[in-house]
């Protein structure tokens, strides 16, 4: 019935088209939003099993851990500072959600209003370095606006320092209008140097159709870095690469990205940005500043659209590809810091949404990663987490479960 009626839908926009009633935009807009987002996990049995490539690779075994549970569509998880225990969990529906590990205390903190057609929802969550002091945090959503689906980076306030009391919206930071429901990112990240770190997509539907990935003149496909501190609603930090120069904007860090949708600081200051592909190949790159990326004349380190010829002077390569017969979505995590997985120590985890494959990478100065398995999983891993401690977790967006990766039985 499904199947039905969308073939039934699209052969009327199709008409409309044809007859100029309809232009292609909003035709790849309805596309978009009509399409079904279903996902599940290819397998039922909560083991690691180990295929293709990675039974090539060295293994590190681990076990998922399940520490909370009953979520719906998690997809971000932070943990409050000076808390080893207090999660925080979005939901792509807009409920912000808190819950005490090792305890069954939980609650709400926060309920926002977003659209969640496609990829647009509650998308990220991001404390600011003095939070104990300020109680200022910032939330990532999608909003209907006055212009059209609207990214939102707002700033909260816990009055009390604490998420599971009293909270409020304080002020709005950016606004980016989205030309299409996918390809949003999400990802809020304060870096070592204080700044706040914006990913944006290139604005979605496929190929990007408006070639935001190279056009400087525009904030979507790019890394901003803002300052929150410095003025209302943000000043420019005077040091990001492209301040003064013509054609670009002044928030711009790197550009070239296509939809950076999780990334961390590594504990050596280093930007660690897992970039989603389009038909063939997920990256994970290494950004600094000004930095070409190099969507949508390329995608990863191979020339787009494929078997078309393409110059890469002035790109920078991912420091690790992986084609199709990996997965179709990347999921970037962080660099393991904890005690309890040793084997894990100071790599880079990561994962394909699609495929449930988890791995960890070196982060060598130059030149490309070398990945370690941790097995593929029948989880659909939206996102991770890390604790105070350095321990990693990550949330199954299918069952709703969070997990903590443990140590082998």
């Amino acid at each position: 019935m499904k199947r039905t009626k969308l073939l039934v839908g699209l052969a009327a926009v199709l008409l409309l088209v044809a007859f100029g009633a309809l232009n292609l935009d909003r035709l790849r807009a309805w596309i978009v939003e009509v399409l079904p987002q279903e996902y599940a996990a290819e397998s039922a049995a909560m083991a690691a099993t180990y295929t293709g490539a990675d039974e090539a690779r060295p293994h590190i075994e681990v076990q998922l851990e399940a520490v909370a549970s009953g979520l719906v569509e998690p997809t971000d998880l932070q943990f409050q500072p000076g808390e080893d225990a207090l999660l925080l969990v979005c939901e792509k529906r807009g409920d912000l959600r808190w819950f005490e590990l090792g305890t069954e205390a939980s609650g709400l903190s926060a309920r926002v209003q977003v659209k969640t057609k496609s990829e647009e929802g509650l998308l990220g969550l991001a404390f600011h370095p003095r939070f104990e002091d300020n109680g200022l945090f910032y939330l990532n959503y999608v909003e209907e606006g006055p212009r059209g689906d609207t990214t939102v980076i707002e700033e909260w306030v816990a009055a009390a320092r604490d998420l599971r009391g009293q909270v409020q919206a304080n002020r709005r930071v950016l606004e980016v209008v989205q030309p299409y429901a996918n390809h949003d990112a999400g990802q809020l990240q304060f870096g070592p140097d204080g700044m706040l770190y914006v990913g944006l997509g290139d604005g979605g539907f496929r190929n990007d159709p408006k070639g935001n990935g190279q056009e400087t003149g525009t904030w979507l496909g790019s890394m901003l870095r803002l300052d929150v501190d410095g003025g209302e609603p943000y000043a420019v930090p005077p040091d990001n690469p492209f301040v003064g120069r013509e054609g670009f904007q002044p928030e711009i860090w790197a550009y070239g990205l296509r939809n950076p949708w999780r990334y961390s600081f590594a504990p050596d200051g280093r930007l660690i940005v897992a970039d989603v592909g389009q038909d063939q190949w997920e990256e994970v790159d290494v950004v600094s500043a000004g930095d070409n990326l190099g969507w949508n004349t390329r995608e990863a380190s191979h020339c787009f659209p494929p078997g078309v010829a393409c110059s890469a002077e002035g790109m920078v390569d991912p420091i690790w590809e992986y084609g199709r017969d990996e997965g179709q979505s990347v999921t970037g995590g962080y660099v393991y810091t904890g005690s309890a997985i040793p084997d894990l120590a100071g790599l880079f985890v990561l994962a394909d949404f699609i495929s449930g494959r988890i791995w960890a990478l070196d982060l060598p100065q130059s030149g490309p990663a070398s990945p370690r398995s941790l097995g593929r999983w029948p989880v659909l891993v939206s996102t991770f987490g890390r604790d105070p401690t350095g321990e990693l977790y990550l949330a199954d967006y299918g069952s709703g479960t969070v997990y903590r990766l443990a140590p082998a039985p």
